[in-house]
């Protein structure tokens, strides 16, 4: 049970944990911390993904060295999927995102700008997807969010988007954002969780 504990410990921590922490916020003695470290490293061995180890005056959990040839690949894996977005593709995902489904004028009203290539960018990193069309003159292309919307942005469906009011509450300027006053900016892309790559 000690040892379990100091496991999750260790995985909450961002920085070494000494043992005299680890006593303190446990309630026990030296040796019973210095007894469930040993059983923890024991525990984990060579047979899981994650170790424990000494360092720099406490005590870390992390991820078994045998295994930095495959985590090098997964990580080289992960930045090519990345993707950094301007704040007129961010703005221009935020207009689709609340209106869907909406067409590439009706988010040019909203935004003022023209945003034809903003939202080819948008297409290009699978952020929004083509939904059909729209029973009106010309029956322009219709666009929706995609699951990779949700997954980069941790939502687990549209519902769960914040309301402006909440936005607001945050103090985001929403009604800029979704009706228009933006500008095809070259300003500082924006990174949202594991986004990164310019448009």
């Amino acid at each position: 049970m000690l040892a379990a504990q100091i496991e999750a410990l260790l995985f909450l921590a961002s920085s070494p944990v000494p043992e005299g922490e680890m006593r303190t916020v446990l309630g026990v003695s030296a040796g019973e911390v210095s007894s469930a470290l040993s059983e923890l490293s024991d525990h984990l061995g060579n047979s899981h993904g994650l170790v424990v180890r000494s360092v720099a005056g406490g005590w870390v959990l992390e991820t078994n060295p045998h295994f930095a040839e495959v985590l090098a690949l997964f990580r080289d894996s992960a930045r090519k999927g990345r993707v950094r977005l301007s704040r007129a593709a961010v703005e221009t995902l935020a207009v689709i995102a609340y209106n869907q489904p909406v067409t590439r004028a009706e988010v040019e009203e909203l935004r003022g700008v023209r945003s034809e290539r903003v939202i080819e960018t948008l297409l290009s990193h699978g952020l929004i997807r083509i939904a059909g069309r729209k029973k009106a003159s010309g029956s322009p292309l219709l666009y929706r969010t995609t699951p990779r919307f949700l997954e980069i942005f941790g939502l687990e469906a549209i519902a769960d988007l914040p309301s402006l009011e909440e936005l607001g509450e945050l103090g985001a300027d929403p009604l800029d954002d979704l009706t228009g006053s933006g500008e095809e900016s070259s300003s500082e892309p924006a990174e949202y969780g594991e986004m990164t790559d310019a448009p």
